[in-house]
């Protein structure tokens, strides 16, 4: 009879948590997680709201700015589906200069930039090098000039020589997640070093290979072998030493044992990039590329004596969207932000584009002071954002008639559509979530300051979220 009853009470508790509302099963597992170790320093916050009727489930902490880390993209995806237009594309010309007296004796090619962070991707079949530079080199060819007698000029007046956004710490300006946005880009900005480690902790790190723009000058490299399965914890560093010798620095560890880790890191010039590229594939003479210092050109404006000889089109916006949620490109959130300032005011300031995200939600009823932003990625921990924010944004992206495409780009986690977002002890994911009951909700939640492991606090994230399922 005790088993009986014993039986009996536990099928009763069992029924009872599942019969709880959501927002009572989100309280007590909110309530568990604040609780945890882990969390004792911590400030996390969690906003649920019914996707249909927009009644608030849950909300610790929604008014509270936090570091958003790459959930941040999903405001700047919203803001370019709006202000952009889901066709959007970006287009760099390529013109013949008749106009401008040129005492290098070669025929001078002007390069038009628009800020295209997809030119020389590889992510989309169009914007792959080769294609590229088929196309350039039978403009080429049909007006018979041979690479010995053309040169090549960047025209710059509508974008700023500052890549990096305000904000990026030292550590990640290096490294290719934090290449900055240009007027003109190039693989997105992004280059490789193969490294052989040791076999032993504290054994020298080897050089094996250098792509184009990594094998440029001297680098310093005090690279270390790591403990078995420690991963890449390798940093690129653009300068170091005194201006007088300033050179690249490589410093941190990768696992011991490797014959050919590769690394990426960050591009400084991606015109020089592109043009030592041009010099690979026989489009120039070798010897011809110059750093961007003696390739820009400001006061060049095509005039009726030059000729377009070369357009390439970007992929459309819907399709940048994609793999800038999807991969966590920050460079795309970059390149966006800059555009808004380019399309509305003309000249492709960061601040401005800023600026204009901020005014766009404002006029759509937000507090501007919920979006306290410093770039258009999330790489920045100076960003603060609310959850209110973020769960308000992604209820007007499902009123608009390009949501699919946006849906369809964010990456699903925990088996839910959710955008992540990582940087030092900051964790955060926001997104959308169709119960088993049918009922479906939209959510932000974000984690500041946690200690021990990412992937522990995830877990425990998983727990809470687990409730709405």
């Amino acid at each position: 009879m005790k088993k009986v009853f014993l039986l009996s009470g536990c099928l009763l508790a069992i029924i009872m948590a599942f019969t709880q509302p959501v927002s009572q099963r989100l309280q007590n597992a909110f309530q568990r997680f604040e609780a945890d170790s882990q969390l004792r320093h911590a400030l996390s916050s969690l906003y649920v709201i019914d996707a249909n009727t927009g009644e608030v489930i849950f909300d610790k902490n929604s008014q509270t700015g936090l570091a958003p880390a790459s959930t941040q993209k999903i405001i700047t995806s919203v803001t370019a589906f709006e202000l952009l237009g889901k066709d959007y594309t970006y287009k760099t010309e390529f013109w013949l200069n008749n106009s401008t007296e040129n005492y290098s004796k070669k025929r001078l090619i002007m390069v038009r930039q628009t800020g295209d962070p997809t030119f020389g991707s590889n992510r989309f079949n169009l914007t792959m090098p080769a294609v590229i530079f088929n196309g350039l080199g039978k403009a080429l060819a049909e007006r018979k000039l041979p690479p010995e007698a053309v040169t090549y000029r960047l025209y710059n007046n509508r974008f700023p020589l500052q890549k990096i956004p305000d904000g990026w710490i030292f550590q990640d300006i290096g490294n290719y997640y934090g290449a900055g946005a240009a007027g003109f880009n190039w693989k997105e900005n992004q280059s490789d070093i193969l490294l052989r480690s040791g076999k032993r902790e504290g054994d020298p790190v080897r050089i094996a290979a250098l792509d184009t723009m990594a094998g440029a000058g001297f680098i310093d490299n005090q690279l270390k072998t790591g403990s078995p399965g420690s991963g890449d914890n390798a940093y690129y560093y653009f300068q170091y030493g005194n201006h007088a010798t300033s050179f690249p620095l490589l410093q941190g560890t990768i696992p011991p044992g490797r014959e050919r880790f590769q690394i990426a890191i960050a591009v400084a010039d991606p015109f020089l990039y592109f043009l030592k590229e041009l010099e690979k594939s026989k489009l120039i003479a070798a010897g011809t590329a110059l750093p961007a210092d003696f390739a820009v050109v400001s006061a060049w404006m095509p005039s009726g004596q030059d000729e377009k000889i070369y357009t390439h089109q970007s992929p459309a916006l819907d399709s940048i969207v994609y793999w800038f949620n999807k991969k966590s490109i920050n460079l795309y959130g970059e390149a966006l932000v800059k555009t808004f300032a380019y399309e509305k005011q003309g000249y492709a300031s960061a601040d401005s584009g800023l600026t204009i995200l901020k005014r766009f939600w404002e006029e759509k009823g937000l507090d501007p002071e919920e979006l306290n932003l410093y770039d258009g990625s999330g790489l920045s921990p100076l960003n603060r954002v609310t959850t209110h924010a973020q769960v308000e944004i992604l209820k007007y992206a499902r009123t608009r008639d390009w949501f699919p495409y946006f849906y369809e780009a964010l990456p699903e986690y925990n088996g839910m559509k959710m955008k992540s977002g990582t940087i030092s002890d900051v964790k955060g994911y926001c997104g959308y979530h169709k119960a088993k009951d049918g009922r479906e909700y939209i959510f932000s939640f974000l984690i500041n300051n946690y200690s021990g492991k990412t992937g522990t606090a995830v877990s425990k994230m998983f727990q809470v979220l687990d409730e709405l399922k």
